[in-house]
């Protein structure tokens, strides 16, 4: 094979000095119908060689004998084009320069001709090419028929590849595309067939085993919806990843994927405003507590972008915290990175870290979030979520940290269940300290995040691993859901936005139901619900509700930023709430937990029983 490739280059010159002969040959023939003059044969003689070199020197100069012709396009023939008019043109002026000279109208139609050969044997290479690789496609045993969504640039590519690469098993049938412009035309041989409402009539006519969604820029709505529809069929689903891998031909099957739930979900990419951000982020002292969690671990990798003079990584657990450690030591070399064991609920341990280090901004995602555990274990979350949000928050105060960001989520708002009242109460302390201190405290509140440690998706997607059942509590529950860098970005946008005080509330998007959910990713993982995997519902568990709210009673305030806004404000004093949490600590070690959830209702007006918001009229007037 080198050896060829060693002599495709003389192969060529020659093909061309033949080619250049017969072009001449050709002309004197029209001009004089074999009936050639014998002085213009002489004179033939004497100058081809010259026209010779010319041709050959500017096909040369135009890289006529570097381009892979197995791949070329419209560019190598205008090279072609301009490397015989240019040559042309000069044999032309040599022609009636020189004493032995060839009829002009000869040189011309030679030039015209010299062009058309020459390509054309290019181009019959890639005729060559296509044609065999056509025939291999069809021969190919066992392949995948295919339906391609997309007739624009990445749709080309994956059928250019499915057509060269032997090593795929895969044959465009057809393909789909919204353009009605492009109904009925043909890209490489294959039909642009009909649009997205064609696909499930489309798959079943044409046996199609597998769709390739091969669109580079569209909304994360629209290709929400095409999967949608392509699930409603038996096929197997792959995507190719978005326009930022196309840059330079990058774009490969290689690089194809499985549809996931982050593509169901149709969320929007973050537009960040990364001068805000770097406002407060470049050249500082940046402290992570919880730095090892789904959100922390997320929020670190974020921050590391931006610059800061030191990152630090604050968890209890080491294993994660260690995890994360070494991959931003692997990605960011220049990155200076510390990593810290400790827990916030030792108040003394947090205050040698803050005079050691002082940190000049701090992100709380330090916290226990698992409701069920939370209520069988209402002391520990007191004390790791309430008593350690104190602590962060007065070290903050005292070693003049600029800004303190704290973490929260949807459960906060009218809680039924200790977690929620614990993450409601340290959204109180952000306020309360935020009165006295010259820090600017803030809390940002969103809902789930789609694949975190613990949540729903891994539980589900083990139990279809091992075949089911899948459980969920209740058939109406409903959720919001966001990607996890979606919501580490959000947070370090608000952190931006932040003057002291606020409560920012992330824009969640439609809530989603966990019974389609479960669906969904039954799925997606090639089964049928309730025939190949069962669904199965156990209840309601203690605290939980049906649905999640991102706002209590007032009104949202607009940011800079559509997915952010700020709730009406609360006021409370921070000596007050000293007091409330030591009384509500002894509680809870000492007392039992109808005692410790009275108590909490004191301290948290909003705390209320499950019983009360699950309430048939309730639900429905909150979802609609």
């Amino acid at each position: 094979m080198d050896k060829i490739r060693k002599a495709r280059v003389p192969i060529l010159i020659i093909a061309d000095i033949i080619f250049i002969n017969l072009a001449f040959i050709f002309g004197f023939i029209v001009r004089f119908d074999f009936d050639i003059p014998k002085e213009y044969i002489v004179s033939y003689f004497k100058l081809v060689p010259i026209f010779i070199i010319i041709y050959i020197i500017f096909l040369y100069i135009f890289k006529m004998y570097r381009t892979l012709w197995s791949n070329a396009s419209i560019d190598e023939f205008v090279k072609g084009l301009f490397a015989c008019t240019i040559a042309g043109i000069i044999t032309v002026g040599l022609n009636n320069i020189l004493t032995d000279r060839l009829p002009n109208s000869i040189v011309i139609l030679s030039s015209a001709l010299i062009y058309l050969m020459v390509v054309g044997l290019r181009l019959s290479y890639r005729i060559y090419r296509r044609l065999a690789i056509y025939g291999s496609v069809k021969v190919k045993k066992a392949s995948q028929r295919v339906l391609v969504i997309g007739a624009g640039a990445c749709g080309h590519m994956v059928i250019n590849e499915m057509y060269k690469n032997k090593q795929i098993h895969m044959r465009p049938v057809a393909i789909i595309d919204d353009d009605k412009n492009k109904l009925g035309k043909y890209l490489q041989g294959v039909k642009v067939v009909g649009d997205r409402n064609d696909i499930e009539k489309v798959v079943e006519d044409l046996n199609i085993d597998t769709i390739i969604i091969a669109i580079s820029s569209t909304s994360a709505k629209n290709k929400k919806e095409i999967i949608e529809e392509c699930q409603k069929t038996s096929a197997k689903i792959k995507i190719i990843p978005g326009v930022y891998e196309i840059m330079g031909g990058k774009i490969s099957l290689s690089k194809m994927r499985d549809v996931d739930l982050k593509d169901l979900l149709g969320r929007e990419e973050v537009e960040l405003d990364k001068i805000g951000v770097s406002s407060y982020l470049e050249g500082k002292t940046v402290l992570v507590t919880g730095g090892g969690g789904s959100i922390g671990s997320e929020l670190c990798r974020q921050i590391a972008n931006f610059k800061p003079k030191k990152l630090l990584i604050l968890d209890i657990y080491e294993n994660s915290a260690y995890d994360i450690q070494n991959e931003l030591i692997m990605n960011y070399k220049d990155l200076d990175l510390f990593t810290i064991i400790a827990s916030v609920r030792d108040k003394k341990r947090i205050r040698k870290i803050f005079k050691e280090y002082n940190p000049d901004v701090v992100f709380h995602a330090a916290a226990h979030k698992h409701v069920p555990l939370m209520e069988d274990n209402s002391e520990e979350a007191i004390k790791n979520n309430v008593v350690g949000t104190l602590n962060v928050c007065e070290a903050c105060d005292e070693f003049n940290v600029d800004k303190f960001v704290l973490i929260s989520t949807d459960k906060a708002v009218n809680p039924t269940n200790i977690m929620g009242a614990t993450k409601r109460l340290c959204e109180m302390i952000v306020q309360a300290m935020n009165k006295k201190s010259k820090t600017d405290y803030v809390a940002v509140r969103f809902g789930n995040v789609l694949g975190s440690n613990g949540s729903v998706i891994p539980l589900f997607k083990n139990q279809i691993k091992n075949g089911g059942p899948v459980t969920l509590t209740h058939k109406e529950i409903i959720r919001y859901f966001m990607l996890i860098p979606e919501a580490a970005q959000l947070v370090l946008q608000a952190g931006s936005y932040a003057k002291g005080g606020e409560i920012f509330v992330l824009d969640m998007g439609e809530p989603v139901k966990i019974y389609d959910l479960a669906k969904k990713l039954i799925r997606l993982s090639g089964f049928e619900p309730e025939k190949d995997i069962k669904i199965k519902v156990t209840g309601l568990r203690p605290g939980e509700k049906l649905y999640e709210e991102l706002l209590m009673d007032g009104e949202l305030t607009e940011t800079e930023n559509k997915k952010i806004f700020i709730g009406a404000p609360s006021d409370f004093e921070i000596q007050q709430l000293r007091c409330e949490i030591k009384e509500l600590l002894f509680v809870a070690v000492n007392g039992d937990r109808e005692s410790l959830k009275d108590r909490m209702k004191e301290v948290v007006p909003t705390y209320k029983e499950p019983e009360e918001l699950n309430k048939k009229e309730v639900f429905e007037s909150i979802t609609g």
